[in-house]
């Protein structure tokens, strides 16, 4: 799997539940949601590329929020 984004090893240790194989961390990745909105730099709301299920997606009134910590570490260094 070839990086495009570093991310700390922290971050990949605590992502114990991607049903997407990190694919978001490769030049393939898979299409992230993006996030709409960040709260206090630890709610990440997230509009949601597709229907299909994520460990790390809630549900938050209308929309979601995400608790991936690597797609959190995504945000904060990239803004992506």
């Amino acid at each position: 799997m070839e990086k495009k984004y570093i991310i700390s090893d922290n971050a990949i240790n605590e992502t114990t539940h991607c049903e997407k194989g990190f694919s978001c961390l490769t030049k393939d990745g898979y299409y992230l949601c993006s996030v709409d909105n960040c709260v206090l730099d630890t709610i990440y709301f997230i509009k949601c590329m597709s229907d299909n299920p994520c460990s790390y997606k809630d549900r938050f009134g209308f929309g979601h929020f995400c608790s991936c910590p690597v797609r959190k570490e995504l945000y904060d260094k990239y803004r992506i």
